[in-house]
């Protein structure tokens, strides 16, 4: 295998086998792969599930360890597989999708040494986001591609948004705390606590345990009530311009890089647009 900054590349024995297999989902035992791995990642949440049931757990609980320790045992497995398919494994097992595959084996191994092993179960349920990976089994890799893009293209402008958002409910609850603070019947005891009556009421949310009192108050709060509505709708249209410039691009590939692990090309790729590395040796 030829790499374009490196020279030639040899590979491990059956590593591109096994990487054809684990990371791409354009073959048959691609596709196999990945629905197996489904199947065994809803099935370790259904035991998660199971075991936080009390009266479940106390009938079945040594099935359920056993069945955790044959999924944690068959995650493990594909977790070395994995490093090994890729030419660079420290830079996958440090991408979002190599911590998650991480985090579903480490729990069941901590609670071996640790005690307060249901404090792990938090862990544990992060198998589920590592179904994201398996959107490319059908014709999801296009919406996912479009949603991850989006986010990505959008996030400074969240933020700066996030940012003035922030400074704006900090503004109004303590203006709200100077009207409100030392009325009889008043809740603003302080600017904490007016700052967050002012983040449920411009979230919409509204849960009533504070509400104002005097009439300059109540004005306040329905300005802010009305505000609201559309400080929702800006986040949504940010995300929103950024997937429709997005959607008037090419539709991109499944290949997955062996390299990096990069998995957003176009069609037409030859090579990583990351790394460089040739996506296809055929």
């Amino acid at each position: 295998m030829k790499n374009p900054d490196n020279g030639i590349i040899k590979s491990k024995p059956y590593q591109d086998q096994i990487h054809n297999i684990i990371f791409e989902a354009d073959t048959f035992w691609g596709r196999f792969f990945d629905i197996s791995l489904l199947v065994a990642i809803l099935l370790s949440i259904a035991v998660l599930m199971l075991e936080s049931v009390p009266s479940i757990d106390m009938k079945y609980h040594k099935a359920l360890v056993i069945m955790e320790w044959i999924l944690t045992i068959l995650f493990s497995i594909e977790y070395a597989l994995r490093l090994y398919a890729v030419h660079k494994p420290w830079q996958y097992a440090k991408s979002f999708y190599g911590v998650i595959d991480l985090l579903a084996v480490l729990p069941t191994y901590l609670e071996i040494f640790v005690a307060g092993s249901h404090y792990f179960m938090i862990l544990r349920i992060m198998r589920l986001l590592r179904v994201f990976r398996l959107f490319k089994l059908v014709r999801f890799i296009d919406e996912r591609n479009l949603l991850a893009y989006s986010l990505r293209a959008s996030w400074r402008r969240i933020s700066y948004f996030l940012f003035f958002l922030l400074l704006v409910t900090t503004i109004i609850g303590t203006l709200m705390y100077l009207l409100e603070g030392g009325t009889p019947n008043s809740k603003f005891d302080n600017i904490p606590v007016s700052i967050y009556w002012c983040v449920v009421t411009i979230t919409t949310v509204g849960y009533g345990d504070i509400s104002p009192v005097t009439g300059m108050g109540k004005v306040l709060a329905s300005v802010i009530m009305i505000l609201g509505y559309s400080i929702i709708a800006i986040p949504t249209g940010i995300v929103t311009a950024e997937m429709t410039k997005f959607s008037r691009r090419k539709k991109q590939q499944t290949q997955v890089c062996k390299a990096c692990s990069e998995e957003h090309h176009l069609p037409e790729s030859v090579f990583c647009h990351r790394c460089g590395f040739i996506l296809d040796d055929d």
